[in-house]
């Protein structure tokens, strides 16, 4: 399950989502999230649905690899299923004890599902789409602004892309651990969950000294190859907004505005 968490990685190649100027593509992500959240019925929803398979497949990415990076998500869906089907008031259409199950706590569950996945999906693609590179030097461009207020922008920018590139990193080192105490006997996957979260967690004193090394070994190359933050930094290559970025730009902007006019004729139903 953990070799399937591939947040972080990137995968180059020619689509145009991979060439969009990463500040636009920072942006756009940001201006999604905003429609996922202000979605409150399943026709505003739609539209956030129709904008990510857009993306999927203007990007280019295998639904494999997507699915595969969607496997790890399945306990946090079942959680938020449990707990919308369980607690949402409404019609009672099954009752046992405390426990009820009402109509619009299944229509809460399946909205927040595919909100989720939709965000989830998101995600991926933009890490599959953008190098570390790119996302630093998209973040410090956005946030430039901030420099008038000695606001460090440039570490804060290379602190979140590095601690992104890293998750990979550290999913990789704990699998190998995982596997290190299995070959020495431990039971990891057998009994409750509760046994099986028991068992999981003697990992966690190696994983922070693997983690500590790793971050000892890039500081010193960093160090190495004369790193310096701050303002006076340049880059090889100036970003450009490209006449795609404009046009995803406008696609995006009109979903967003659908979704405010959608919910303002279609009330809040379901939660």
């Amino acid at each position: 399950m953990l070799r399937d968490i591939t947040i972080g990685q990137y995968f180059p190649g020619n689509s145009i989502v991979h060439k969009m100027d990463p500040r636009a593509k920072i942006l756009v992500g940001l201006i999604y999230i905003f429609i996922l959240f202000a979605a409150s019925n399943f026709l505003s929803l739609l539209s956030g649905v129709v904008f990510i398979v857009g993306a999927v497949i203007l990007s280019g990415v295998s639904l494999k690899l997507l699915k595969k990076s969607i496997d790890p998500m399945i306990p946090l869906l079942g959680i938020s299923l449990i707990f919308n089907i369980f607690l949402t008031d409404g019609n009672v259409l099954w009752k046992i004890g405390i426990l009820k199950i009402t109509d619009r706590g299944i229509w809460a569950a399946l909205f927040m599902c595919i909100r989720l996945v939709c965000l989830v999906i998101g995600t991926y693609i933009f890490t599959y789409t953008t190098s570390i590179m790119q996302i630093t030097h998209g973040l410090e461009q956005l946030l430039n602004p901030l420099n008038k207020l000695n606001f460090p922008v440039q570490e804060i920018a290379m602190t979140m892309t590095i601690a992104l590139r890293f998750i990979p990193t550290l999913v990789e080192e704990a699998d190998k651990i995982i596997s290190a105490q299995k070959a020495r006997g431990a039971d990891m996957d057998s009994g409750s969950i509760i046994k099986r979260v028991k068992s999981r967690i003697p990992i966690l004193i190696p994983l922070f000294m693997a983690s500590f090394q790793r971050a000892d070994e890039f500081t010193l190359a960093m160090s190495c190859r004369c790193y310096d933050g701050g303002n006076t930094r340049t880059y090889l290559e100036k970003l450009k907004y490209k006449k795609y970025d404009l046009f995803l730009f406008i696609c995006t902007g009109v979903t967003g505005a659908l979704v405010i006019y959608i919910n303002t004729i279609i009330p809040k139903v379901f939660y």
